[in-house]
């Protein structure tokens, strides 16, 4: 056994949230840890407390090859992979555009799956891996002005599933953690974009009232601390035999239930629902 290769991570969107608490979470338990995103400057901390920093753009091909490459050349490969780079981009679809619709797939799937494919050699070759994704409630149920982000996670959720099957014969577990409402930068990266696109027109009472309650949520600290989902995270990681799926965070198991159960009218009713209770409040 590679024990050094089993302890060596790469995290992605380790600037802020739950990134960068599931890298210092890393760290804590002993494993070295390749801490990436775009934003250098908001990674110091990490590289203070032992981290290698990397700048890389999931959205950009010769990013993810040349974070590979300098990851081959100072370790054996990674053993565990977190994939939690992704932004949630919100506008009604008929206000979104196309070239818009792609990035959003761009940043929450086909990047996360080339660096999965880059990484997946080694891990075979070692007879181990684990591979976490970071998908979301959102993938499991939808919202309006939702539609892009909720079809990546979808999409997420089915690409993990058909992953994991294929490389079990490997040793390599793959696993799905869901995150409900958190307390991160989502509210903010959400709400600007999505009135930009829906404020105005047709779609602009549901878009201001869906603004205003995303961003009084997170301003309110209705959310969970990242660190909930980090505990899932290191739950997964010491487990033999993970769950192919864990949740967390405000909200989540609730929605995840009334998902599961209700029917697609009765369940649109209830988010239609909590949209006009949103909508009074405007």
């Amino acid at each position: 056994m590679n024990s050094r290769f089993h302890k060596t991570a790469l995290v992605t969107g380790a600037s802020s949230g739950m990134g960068k608490d599931t890298a210092f979470r890393l760290i804590n338990e002993g494993y070295t840890v390749f801490a990436a995103a775009r934003r250098m400057d908001k990674m110091r901390d990490l590289e203070q407390a032992g981290a290698t920093l990397i700048a890389m753009d999931i959205s950009r091909e010769e990013d993810i090859r040349s974070a590979v490459d300098r990851i081959m050349n100072e370790s054996s490969g990674i053993g565990v992979l977190v994939n939690n780079a992704g932004f949630g981009m919100f506008g009604a679809i008929e206000d979104t555009s196309i070239d818009d619709a792609r990035y959003q797939f761009e940043v929450n799937l086909f990047g996360l799956a080339h660096l999965t494919q880059l990484l997946l050699p080694a891990m075979r070759s070692h007879q181990f891996g684990k591979i976490i994704n970071f998908s979301s409630i959102g993938g499991k149920i939808y919202s309006p002005m939702g539609a892009w982000y909720h079809a990546t996670k979808h999409a997420l959720e089915g690409w993990s599933d058909c992953l994991r099957i294929e490389v079990e014969q490997f040793g390599i577990d793959v696993v799905i953690i869901e995150p409900g409402l958190i307390q991160t930068e989502f509210g903010d990266v959400m709400s600007g974009p999505m009135l930009e696109r829906s404020g105005s027109g047709p779609y602009a009472t549901i878009a201001r009232a869906s603004a205003d309650a995303v961003v009084g949520a997170y301003e309110d600290g209705v959310g969970s601390h990242p660190q909930v989902i980090s505990d899932l995270v290191i739950k997964a990681l010491k487990s033999a035999k993970p769950r192919t799926r864990y949740h967390g965070g405000k909200m989540a198991s609730m929605l995840l239930f009334c998902r599961r159960w209700l029917s697609d009218r009765a369940f649109d009713g209830l988010i239609m629902s909590q949209v006009r209770r949103m909508v009074k409040g405007v």
